[in-house]
């Protein structure tokens, strides 16, 4: 697949994430202020969709034997814009009938996370089966850099769209959105895997009509593979560490350093700055001419998640120093070292996805994803109650933020080590045959 592929691969991420955004964010506010609920509530709510996204192997599962992609990301891209729909209806509800509100919003984050997970899953595994390996860390910057591009700008449309806030225009916004997101996601992948793999289409499907294994055999064949199991591992690890950070960034700029909100929201700006260019950075360094050259995706994810310890453990050191720490200069360089980590990261799974037996990169995307699901639900909720604890215990704002920040870097250490031990994959050809997938030379 060429770089016109890459980018309709990466509309599909701008869709799923202008939905995503509506749902964690907006609805997270409205229930909180607006509504005046408790803030826990919306908090169990997204931590419930990452619940649900345990079931991303399922999801993988079904792509992998249903020898067509497409139909899978198209599906669950439905299923999330009908969950996103229904949160918003739900949203409204509640400030009528908080019962009722309540039980469609279970049902509707239901639908996201199986949504999420669907689309997300299938995604990924039809990158890493038609992008070569030169090409996949620049996907992998292309295609989150557009997912994020898509947050900020659903974010900015939405928000002026939503002035001046009232529910009825709430759930207005939130069906145009979906419904736009839906509509992108199927324009852009019209006719795409039609046109890029037909050979490869048959082939998956005359192999997943000989041999349609249980599901239960697959799971157990891939996690009896050592680096699949060790990169689940390192998945869970390295993603729990990034998310701890996500919920005590800004109360830690409050509490330490005096920053007015306005000054908070910026450094957190900052800090989406250094990922942006961390991730530009590994996909320059990792394709094209200079593939190799600057480091392998394995160099530069361990030698992400050590920089990001590095500069966690410097953030610690710093909530002593105080005011006259460099802050933005350190969240700028926790920032860089995040994205450089993410994206060699995400490059490496596309890798190890294609590694091993053919037909089963659905599957192997799919119990990443869940490790990763998992680490996200937990990571943020860990960092709070790290800060709580601690601050109970010894009444100190610097102390408590400085014990969460050195178990987040330790984390990182731990990743990194973990990341040492995973072997670079060999490749072989992404499309199986009929009678087997056919081995070819390491890279």
């Amino acid at each position: 697949m060429g770089w016109i592929g890459i980018i309709r691969c990466g509309l599909v991420q701008v869709a799923l994430g202008a939905i995503v955004v509506l749902t964690t964010s907006t609805l997270n506010r409205v229930m909180v202020v607006e509504l005046a609920l408790p803030a826990m509530l919306p908090g169990a709510l997204v931590g419930f969709h990452y619940a649900v996204q345990l079931s991303r192997p399922r999801w993988g599962y079904g792509s992998d034997m249903g020898g067509r992609r497409t139909p899978w990301i198209v599906g669950g891209m439905a299923v999330l814009a009908l969950g996103g729909l229904l949160a918003a209806c739900a949203t409204y509800i509640m400030g009528q009938m908080l019962t009722l509100g309540l039980v469609l919003a279970v049902f509707a984050f239901l639908l996201i996370g199986a949504g999420v997970g669907a689309a997300g899953t299938s995604l990924l595994a039809f990158i890493a089966t038609r992008v070569g390996p030169d090409r996949r860390a620049a996907a992998a910057t292309i295609c989150w850099l557009m997912m994020i591009a898509g947050i900020a700008i659903t974010a900015g449309v939405a928000g002026h769209m939503l002035d001046p806030f009232t529910m009825e225009r709430l759930v207005a916004v939130s069906c145009v959105v979906t419904l736009g997101a839906l509509a992108l996601t199927i324009l852009t992948t019209w006719g795409l895997e039609r046109r890029t793999t037909a050979l490869e289409s048959a082939a998956r499907a005359s192999i997943a009509k000989a041999e349609r294994p249980p599901f239960r055999t697959v799971i157990a064949e891939i996690w009896a593979e050592p680096d699949a199991r060790r990169f689940s591992i390192f998945v869970f690890v390295s993603m729990l560490a990034y998310s701890m950070q996500d919920l005590i960034l800004e109360p830690f700029a409050g509490h330490v350093f005096a920053m007015t909100p306005g000054q908070s929201t910026q450094l957190a700006g900052t800090q989406h700055g250094g990922v942006f260019v961390g991730m530009i950075a590994v996909g320059i360094a990792c394709s094209g001419w200079a593939r190799g050259r600057l480091g392998t995706l394995r160099e530069w994810t361990i030698g992400g998640c050590l920089a990001s310890s590095v500069a966690i453990a410097a953030l610690a050191f710093g909530s002593f120093v105080g005011p006259t720490w460099a802050l933005s200069l350190n969240v700028f360089l926790l920032g860089l070292a995040n994205g450089a980590f993410a994206v060699a990261a995400i490059g490496s799974m596309m890798n190890l996805a294609g590694a091993g037996k053919a037909g089963r990169e659905g599957v192997r995307m799919g119990l990443w994803g869940a490790a990763q699901a998992i680490a996200f639900g937990l990571g943020g909720f860990l960092g709070t109650v790290i800060v709580d604890v601690t601050r109970a215990l010894f009444a100190g704002d610097a102390l408590a933020y400085a014990v969460a920040f050195g178990g987040e870097g330790l984390l990182f250490l731990l990743a990194a080590l973990l990341a040492a031990r995973i072997r670079a994959p060999r490749t072989r050809r992404s499309t199986p045959e009929p009678t087997g997938p056919a081995p070819m030379p390491a890279e």
